[in-house]
């Protein structure tokens, strides 16, 4: 059983940084594409990065030169380096795993095989 687990979220001050974690449990990460989500109260989840062997490195407009998104092989975990965070990007954010498609990189969320509970960030002074 696949099982995905998110850290890292909390309360940081616009400006500053949060690095996100997700450990996967159960398979490993070269046989998947690895997503981030974000959903914010009353939004939709949306797509914010990807990442797998076939498309490399995929990122949101929303999140282009502030996130970026990596994986350590050995440890099986994701992470997303969150950058310059600003209001708008407090959300609950989590972690996806695709087997087969394109869902991650168009953002379909209902595509993606398997989902974390998700880790809260919020963006406040």
């Amino acid at each position: 059983q696949v099982r995905l687990v998110e850290s890292g979220g909390g309360l940081v001050q616009p400006g500053n940084s949060l690095r996100l974690s997700c450990a996967v449990f159960g398979s490993t990460l070269d046989q998947y594409t690895i997503g981030w989500f974000r959903q914010a109260p009353g939004k939709e989840r949306e797509g914010i990065s990807c990442m797998s062997s076939n498309i490399g490195e995929y990122y949101a407009e929303s999140a282009k030169g502030r996130f970026t998104i990596s994986r350590d092989y050995a440890k099986n975990t994701v992470y997303l380096q969150m950058n310059n965070l600003k209001p708008e990007d407090t959300a609950v954010y989590y972690c996806a795993l695709e087997a087969y498609g394109s869902s991650c990189v168009l953002g379909y969320s209902a595509g993606m095989d398997y989902w974390g509970k998700g880790t809260l960030v919020t963006v406040s002074s």
